[in-house]
């Protein structure tokens, strides 16, 4: 049986898609440690896929998403839900988290492909070759 993929985005599609749906929810699935220090998209909402000090897959993370969605006004019998954007450093944790929202029965659900940092270039750097940061999309650090 195939596993039910998010759909992709680039950082720049997804930027798009929040601005032109407000009910559009923007999860950052990094560390706490890369969310304060390493900065995140403005507006995302942190909730970890893997988190220290254990890294372990965050247990909670499919009823984490459930009850930001019912808690607030994204879900409703005319809409549904709001469309779920996750983002982690390079599209490769977001895309496993976005699978276990897919198996959970969620729908409308999105992976930025470049992630925030993106891809490592030849000398080993993220933030050079893609990704939301490098793509001047605005963001914010503590």
């Amino acid at each position: 049986m195939d596993t039910a993929l998010p759909t992709g985005l680039s950082a720049k599609a997804a930027y798009r898609l929040i601005q032109e749906n407000p009910r559009a929810l923007l999860i950052d699935v990094r560390s706490s440690m890369e969310f304060l220090f390493v900065g995140h998209p403005v507006g995302a909402v942190h909730i970890p896929w893997i988190d220290e000090p254990d890294w372990d897959i965050n247990p909670n993370f499919v009823t984490d998403i459930r009850q930001l969605l019912l808690g607030g006004v994204v879900c409703d019998e005319e809409h549904s839900c709001a469309p779920v954007i996750l983002i982690c450093r390079s599209g490769k944790r977001s895309l496993e988290a976005g699978k276990r929202l897919l198996e959970a029965g969620m729908s409308d659900i999105y992976n930025i492909d470049e992630g925030f940092e993106g891809e490592l270039n030849d000398h080993h750097q993220r933030s050079t070759i893609n990704g939301w940061r490098f793509q001047g999309l605005p963001w914010e650090q503590c």
